[in-house]
């Protein structure tokens, strides 16, 4: 076996039972990555010099085959069900081992990264791909370890090995089929194999520090982006892919400290990662230009279609996808702040999509509403971010980030709300989805009106603003704000049938006191008393 690149001097792959691939390049540059990808035959540049790939059979996620190892570290605290799936310690074995056999006389990639950019909490991962342009995903989202600090890795905290080639075998493997993505916590190890979307690798990290962070340190992870103005006043943004996070985060007039994970320490907020993931559908450089600008050499575009006859990449183009992605580091946004870390939050935005089109463009929320809805986690699923999902679909998912959450929901809402109480925190439900009537025959609202509130809030504006509360909710939204046209604040106003506005408005408030039962018995009074006030009557 030859290994090449940068790296310690006692760092292999043999250590993590790779002992007979015939190459494993270390920590190469962008470039080169980029030129083994065209090589080859991966992937092509574009006219901005990014580089074009394809995933393949998956464009998003698969939630219903990722697994956790159930073992004596992880019985008794994982949150077990349908979101954590249980694999056995042996089956995770024996897979180990075929992932290692198939990998036989191939070439890997491998690079060195790091995960949270506040020191105090920084863990180190090994990343072992198949495909070069997996590890220029990994270079791009992940935080990169300077020369030196490479040299000192040995070994790391954590290990992924990505193999989109192996094919599991149900019968053999005990995988729900071919593809798959598994995490060990007491051997610190993710298998991903049988799919080339690379989210997959972003989120099992995720989901690694969701376990570690709030049950092992009381540090609150977050599924949100960030950023922090002149000042220092730091804001937060909670959703689900697809309602706004990376877009509404990415403010000129702002700097960014991160577009989707993040961690609420005692006196900070810190970056899990090192880039950005954006989608890029109706991308456009008036709309969006920060991210825009940032597709560029070094940048990762996935799933994407060219105009015709050129190497223009067609963002309006969904043939293949809605999901389509850039991975970037984060410095290609001119505005990143670094080190990726701010103060403890001034203002937290709760980001939903709503497809009902019931929900105010934004309404400010007392502590026992905050945590209801933090709980409630209410949005619509995006098209394209999971497999399956071709319009909005109703769902709740819990904390903002329900499929990542290895622990029960209410630890990360009781580490919420003592952060509340602790803080002088503004918190605000901003509704990115509809508007005028539901999905299919209202319109989705409008960004540079969602902008304008957000800036609103986070400049003090909203202060000045009488609020009025809506029915059934009981959400307090403001009557004017400028640059927004006050007929939109209130939502039923938009509706040209009032009636059916409110027998809209009443299904959702039951779809949300049904979903919050199962939450109910670990809630106190004044969480419940958030809850929609006609649903709880009947």
């Amino acid at each position: 076996m030859n290994e090449f690149g940068i790296r310690a001097n006692n760092a292999s792959v043999a250590k993590i039972g790779l002992k007979h691939v015939s190459a494993a390049y270390w920590n190469l540059t962008p470039a080169e990555l980029v030129e083994e990808t065209i090589l080859m035959g991966e992937g092509v540049l574009t006219d901005t010099g990014a580089l074009a790939v394809d995933t393949g059979e998956f464009t998003g996620r698969s939630p219903k085959d990722k697994f956790l190892v159930c073992d004596e570290k992880t019985e008794k605290s994982v949150w077990w069900g349908d979101i954590n799936i249980k694999f056995t310690p042996e089956k995770f074995d024996r897979l180990h081992e075929r992932m290692c056999a198939y990998l036989t006389n191939k070439e890997v990639y491998v690079r060195d990264a790091f995960a949270c950019a506040d020191p105090k909490y920084k863990i180190s991962v090994r990343v072992v791909t198949e495909l070069p342009w997996q590890s220029l995903f990994v270079n791009n989202l992940f935080a990169r370890p300077t020369r030196d600090e490479i040299s000192t890795l040995d070994t790391t905290d954590w290990t992924i090995i990505a193999a989109p080639g192996f094919m599991a075998d149900p019968l053999i493997d005990g995988t729900r089929q071919h593809n798959f993505s598994i995490i060990n916590f007491t051997r610190k190890m993710i298998l991903i194999g049988g799919t080339a979307y690379t989210g997959e690798i972003k989120k099992g990290i995720f989901t690694v520090l969701n376990y570690v962070l709030p049950h092992e340190q009381q540090v609150l992870s977050m599924h949100c982006s960030a950023n922090i103005g002149a000042q220092g006043d730091t804001a937060i943004f909670f959703g689900l892919s697809g309602t706004g996070k990376t877009t509404l985060s990415a403010d000129p007039n702002r700097g960014l400290i991160g577009d989707d994970e993040h961690g609420w320490a005692e006196k900070s907020i810190f970056n899990f990662e090192g880039g950005c993931y954006a989608k890029c559908v109706n991308l456009s450089q008036e709309k969006e230009p920060q991210i825009y600008s940032a597709i560029r050499f070094g940048a990762l575009l996935e799933n994407t279609e060219f105009h015709d006859g050129s190497t223009t990449v067609d963002y309006n183009n969904i043939n293949k996808t809605e999901n389509t992605r850039v991975a970037y580091p984060l410095h290609y946004i001119d505005n990143a702040v670094s080190p990726a870390v701010g103060g403890v939050p001034k203002n937290i935005f709760f980001l939903t999509c709503d497809a009902t089109g019931v929900l105010p463009p934004i309404s400010k929320l007392d502590a026992g509403q905050a945590m209801y809805h933090f709980i409630s986690g209410y949005t619509a699923k995006v098209a394209g971010t999971e497999v399956g999902v071709t319009e909005p679909q109703l769902t709740f998912s819990a904390c903002f980030g329900k499929a990542f959450l290895p622990l029960h929901p209410t630890k990360y809402a009781e580490l919420l709300g003592h952060k509340l109480k602790d803080s002088k925190v503004n918190v605000w439900l901003v509704n990115t989805g509809w508007s005028g009537g539901a999905y299919g025959e209202g319109k989705r609202m409008s960004l540079p009106h969602t902008r304008a509130l957000i800036t609103a809030a986070i400049e003090g504006e909203l202060e000045k603003a009488k609020f009025e509360a809506m029915p059934v909710f009981g959400l307090h939204y403001p009557t004017a704000c400028p640059g927004v046209p006050a007929e939109i604040l209130n939502p039923r106003n938009t509706w040209k049938d009032k009636a059916a506005y409110d027998a809209k408005a009443a299904n959702l408030a039951a779809s949300f006191v049904k979903n919050f039962a199962q939450y109910a018995e670990y809630a106190n009074e004044e969480i419940m008393a958030a809850a929609p006030k006609s649903a709880v009557t009947a």
